[in-house]
């Protein structure tokens, strides 16, 4: 029993460890990406007054998840700040990924070094791009993918195991957190349970194709067929495989070729779950890829594009990379520690680097309570801090693609209005069609930007009640402007 105890021990100590190792390779930015989307609706619950304006943009995709009500109870239960919260619950998405990698692992593979090939490599590749669909492993701050994520291996590992009760469990939170996300997994678990049974394809075929369609709640499909829409859609080039660059359109198919390679391997062995789980992902992989063929080509299919088939790929993604540093772990690293530094030092090192260059500006790990090093984001927070709650601002409607921006949100870490925006918006309209019209009318009213004078501005004012903008330097003249730094100005419209 102590041996066991001891041993279990050993285990989460070891994984807490690969935990901080992928902190430190793939950083954190709490505010960048999609936080814009899902932090906001955080903040509303916390402090109800603000944002008076444009709360439909976050709204939307808050009405589809109870992850802004679970983080948001966290805080008030706690009384954390919000950075320190939003920082342990990363880190614990990416321990609890790794645990359920382990698990899986556990069922995968009989030797331990196989098992801990797997759960390394994904702990290395965490920021990994999946093929063409705007999507990591785990994101580098916390959103509901990070959840669904550990959620959805849980419920594999529980369907090799049969036991059906608890898999539906982890599918239901993951459903709760990230509807899209589980109904991929679903229709996955289906698929390995039906192969299990019956081993007969076309039935598995039949059924995958039949899950592939069910929609997260909320999501109509009735056919949006106004201009504004088709902008907003076409913001979103991931959703439509025809506009992918061919290494990523490579992404979907290679992992056929490994995953029948690995499962030949996994039979010779006698490796009863790998060889299951790889053809499994062989036929998912592939009903998926018809599926994105058939809603994104046609156009009068646009409508359907935005149920993203090809993000079944993040499932598949987790799994191939467990299963692939599980047999180089038994076959190419097995006992030999030099082989394991040879492997994971240069791997480790390149996607350090490559997350360097994507947050030049920020630091690698933006740690809670620490000072922003991103000149958008001290400005961002100065306006937090300085200005009226119902304060509505005006921005560059691109601004999260300027360079030196890296991509912070203005909503999430000012915590105040802003009119709508050509990049996060128009996600949510890609998604929620009726938010179409306004975000266009918005977007249109604050285009061209970079050509604005303070007729301009007043004219924000006198329309959408904006009090204050933020703009690069050296911005338009004759502004009042309360704050600025080398990057950009906080200015008051008179």
């Amino acid at each position: 029993m102590n041996l066991i105890f001891s041993e279990k021990h050993k285990t989460l100590a070891l994984l807490l460890l690969l935990t901080a190792g992928a902190l430190l390779v793939n950083g954190y930015h709490p505010y960048a990406e999609d936080a814009e989307i899902y932090l906001p609706a955080v903040e509303k619950i916390l402090h109800p007054g603000l944002f008076p304006v444009g709360q439909e943009f976050f709204a939307s995709h808050a009405s589809l998840t109870i992850f802004p009500d679970l983080v948001a109870f966290f805080l008030r239960v706690t009384h954390l700040p919000m950075e320190a919260g939003l920082f342990l619950w990363h880190l614990a998405s990416i321990f609890l990924l790794l645990l359920a990698c382990w698990e899986l692992g556990s069922l995968f593979f009989p030797s331990a070094r196989a098992r801990w090939g797997g759960v390394c490599l994904v702990a290395a590749v965490l920021t990994i791009p999946v093929a063409g669909t705007a999507l990591y492993i785990m994101d580098q701050y916390l959103n509901p993918r990070n959840l669904a994520a550990f959620a959805v291996i849980f419920a594999v590992a529980r369907i090799l195991e049969r036991k059906y009760a608890r898999a539906a469990l982890w599918l239901v939170f993951a459903g709760i957190v990230h509807p899209l996300m589980a109904a991929f997994a679903f229709s996955f678990c289906c698929l390995l349970v039906i192969l299990e049974r019956f081993e007969k394809k076309a039935a598995a075929v039949k059924t995958v194709t039949g899950l592939a369609v069910v929609l997260p709640f909320g999501i109509s499909l009735d056919p949006p067929t106004s201009p504004a829409y088709h902008a907003a859609a076409m913001r979103h080039g991931f959703h439509y495989i025809q506009l992918w660059r061919w290494y990523e359109q490579f992404g979907i198919l290679a992992p056929v070729v490994l995953l029948w390679w690995f499962a030949r391997i996994a039979r010779a062995r006698q490796w009863r779950g790998v060889e299951l789980v790889c053809r499994a992902l062989i036929v998912y992989d592939l009903v998926y890829f018809f599926a994105a063929l058939v809603v994104d080509l046609p156009e009068r299919f646009e409508s359907l594009a935005r149920l993203q088939p090809l993000r079944s790929l993040h499932l598949l993604y987790m799994l191939m990379f467990l299963i692939m540093g599980g047999l180089l772990g038994e076959f190419v690293l097995k006992n030999r520690a030099w082989r394991w530094l040879a492997l994971f030092l240069p791997l480790g090192i390149g996607m350090f680097l490559a997350q360097r260059d994507l947050f030049q500006a920020s630091a690698h790990i933006e740690w809670p309570g620490a000072a922003a090093k991103n000149e958008w984001a001290q400005a961002f927070v100065w306006v937090r801090e300085n200005t009226p709650v119902d304060s509505v601002f005006a921005l560059d409607p691109d601004f999260m693609q300027l360079r030196g921006e890296d991509t912070i949100g203005f909503r999430c870490l000012a915590e105040r209005s802003r009119l709508a925006d050509l990049s996060k918006d128009s996600g949510a309209v890609s998604m929620f069609p009726p938010l179409a019209e306004e975000w266009w009318t918005e977007v249109q009213a604050q285009s061209p930007w970079k050509s604005f004078r303070k007729v301009d501005l007043w004219k924000l004012k006198n329309k959408y009640g904006v009090s204050w903008v933020v703009v690069q330097q050296p911005g338009a003249g004759g502004l009042d402007c309360a704050y600025q730094n080398s990057a950009v100005r906080v200015c008051r419209i008179p």
